[in-house]
């Protein structure tokens, strides 16, 4: 079977880094999908607008890799230890498909076609996307589900400290998206040096941070 994208997502993040590690744990961060040609067509998403949530299949495009072996090391567990690939969402798989549960602000009719907006999405800006699904509550919604390793390891976001001079570079909406991306630690988990600064592209602007005990603290931002 051939697939190919019926859609592209458009979002503030523009590189792997700072992506949330699964959807909905940024859920103020907005984004985009647009339609390819031949289904900007207002019947292609006739009801969408009755569902709160939608399935996304798209593909990890940024990792040109080929997957190394069965087994992957989730950042949730330190990136140290590990466990197989199909025991993880890690983004190393088989055929690169990714698999994320957004919440659908609005669908925008417009001279192109319609636009679906969404916040909540771990897609970077660019994503080809294969498929659009509706949530639906009595077949997805398992809460008593157990979650194997992700039960045994809590997790918490770190608090944010940001200049307000650098706040109000963005909008209201982009800023909690930005504020709820970077207390999700976006530093690959091996690190941890306070004293070193990061560099997140967001919204066409360069955010600076380092981590010190458990705070996020934002330095500077430059325009991209």
């Amino acid at each position: 079977m051939n697939i190919t994208p019926i859609a592209y997502f458009h979002s503030p993040l523009t590189s792997k880094f700072g992506i949330p590690r699964q959807s909905g744990v940024a859920d103020e961060l907005v984004g985009t999908i647009v339609l390819e040609p031949e289904y900007r067509r207002d019947e292609a998403v006739r009801g969408l607008e009755a569902f709160d949530y939608l399935w996304l299949i798209w593909e990890f495009s940024a990792n040109p890799h080929e997957q190394q072996g069965l087994t992957v090391r989730p950042p949730r567990l330190g990136g140290n230890e590990r466990i197989g690939v199909f025991a993880s969402r890690s983004p190393f798989r088989p055929n690169r498909l990714g698999l994320s549960c957004v919440r659908m602000e609005k669908v925008e009719i417009g001279e192109n076609g319609p636009v679906i907006h969404v916040k909540g999405a771990d897609l970077m800006d660019g994503t080809p996307i294969y498929d659009i699904k509706p949530y639906v509550t009595y077949a997805d919604s398992h809460p008593e589900a157990r979650s194997g390793f992700v039960d045994q390891k809590e997790w918490r976001p770190l608090r944010v400290e940001m200049p307000e001079a650098i706040g109000k570079l963005f909008s209201e909406e982009e800023l909690k998206g930005l504020q709820q991306v970077l207390s999700q630690d976006p530093r690959p988990r091996y690190h941890d040096d306070d004293e070193r600064v990061y560099g997140m592209p967001f919204a066409g602007w360069d955010v600076r941070f380092r981590v010190t005990d458990g705070v996020v603290v934002v330095v500077e931002a430059n325009r991209i």
